[in-house]
């Protein structure tokens, strides 16, 4: 018989897995796995088995979340990766974005997307052209100056609420020989699924409304079984993979997303029709509403189901001293950032999301003083209203 201190260190590990089928995943926390044979650990490796070695590579907890994801939009397959920058980075290295290659991206992007184009793929010999990708003619125009491996746009941008063609971008794209990237965090595929669209690769901030309890830290792409292959080469050996825990919160978050996503995009209608009456808000930009510039686009795209739960607005007073009065007058809404939770949430782009975005390209694009973003989160629509209309009054008597 082994010695206790044997023992201590084996005794009820690698016990046979039960016949009963758990109905909920379970968080695998093992870093490694054994093959019942060293052929079969070796078929694992080369790819020709299925299998798991080795947590970096694969986990059945993250396996069980990828699969999900990738079924809510249509893909044949899905990668998660440690946060949403990781999954965008993740997907341009896929596409084939290397130096002495290029990408055309959208303007108006997500303010770390923006950064991480202009600064460290730049940086590391990568051409970047931005360009507004709701003018077809501008996006054709760059794709053919730059023939770029690829194109990547947001559905719903971050943070004006501007849209994508995506059918047509998409066109666009592989005309020229570039994969099509989209960002779908904003839309999620409750609301769009931007692959039957022709976009190659599909990436969410799981963070937001796919974990959606601001307990997650996480990302994914959706794409095609042979563009997984890529993302797995990637991402195994940069080491940006998802935890067990993290996929599992992620999973048990998904479950809920079709009822959150509803709830969320009736209460931000109801608050952007709000707003839009107001005073103090000088533009609401959402794209339920009937003035906005792609109001027409919005109800194509994004199938009848809803606008989505961002809000984006300007105050009168287009001042930093007011955004952040208005900010600290918030009751019910949490100034945090983030966005995508059940808890509706204020946040400032000059300071937050768009900080590191050049002021005068800020302004460029229309990210002033005085924007405000929004999420709508799941709560009493009256009790959102509420606490905006007091915050604003806040503010009111303002020079």
């Amino acid at each position: 018989m082994p010695s206790i201190y044997t023992q201590a260190v084996h005794a009820g590990e690698r016990q046979p897995a039960p016949a009963e089928t758990p109905v909920t995943t379970p968080i695998y926390h093992s870093v490694g796995y054994l093959e019942p044979s060293a052929a079969r650990m070796e078929a694992v490796f080369a790819g020709e088995q299925a299998g798991y070695v080795y947590r970096r590579y694969e986990s059945p907890t993250v396996d069980a979340f990828e699969r999900a994801v990738a079924t809510l939009e249509g893909g044949e397959a899905a990668f998660a990766a440690a946060s949403g920058m990781a999954a965008v980075h993740a997907a341009l290295l896929a596409a084939g974005v290397r130096s002495g290659s290029a990408v055309v991206a959208a303007q108006d992007c997500y303010g770390a997307t923006y950064s991480l184009l202009s600064t460290l793929m730049a940086e590391q010999g990568v051409a970047v052209a931005f360009v507004d990708v709701t003018d077809l003619a501008q996006v054709q125009t760059a794709l053919a100056e730059h023939r770029p491996a690829a194109l990547l746009v947001e559905t719903i941008s971050n943070p004006l609420l501007k849209l994508a063609d995506i059918a047509a971008l998409a066109g666009l794209a592989h005309e020229s020989g570039a994969a099509l990237i989209v960002d779908n965090t904003f839309a999620t595929p409750f609301l769009c699924q931007p692959l039957s669209l022709g976009a190659d690769y599909v990436v969410h901030s799981a963070s937001k409304y796919i974990g959606g309890h601001g307990d997650v830290l996480a990302g994914v792409v959706v794409t095609s079984q042979t563009n997984r292959q890529r993302l797995f080469t990637i991402e195994k050996l940069i080491g940006a993979v998802l935890a067990p825990e993290v996929a599992w919160l992620a999973l048990r978050g998904l479950k809920t997303l079709p009822l959150r996503m509803e709830r969320h995009c009736a209460n931000a209608l109801h608050v952007a029709q709000w707003l839009a009456a107001h005073p103090a808000a000088a533009c609401v930009h959402y794209p339920g509403l009937p003035d906005h510039p792609q109001h027409t686009l919005a109800q194509r795209l994004l199938g009848g189901r809803g606008y989505g739960g961002m809000i984006a607005f300007e105050l009168c007073n287009a001042t930093q001293d007011a955004a952040f009065r208005f900010l600290d007058a918030l009751k019910l809404i949490l100034p945090a950032t983030t966005l995508g939770d059940v808890y509706s949430l204020a946040l400032y782009p000059v300071m937050a999301s768009h900080r590191a975005v050049p002021p005068a390209e800020r302004a460029r694009l229309g990210i002033g003083d005085g924007l405000l973003r929004l999420s709508i989160g799941i709560e009493d629509p009256a009790d959102i209203v509420a606490d905006l209309d007091q915050a604003l009054a806040a503010i009111a008597g303002e020079p």
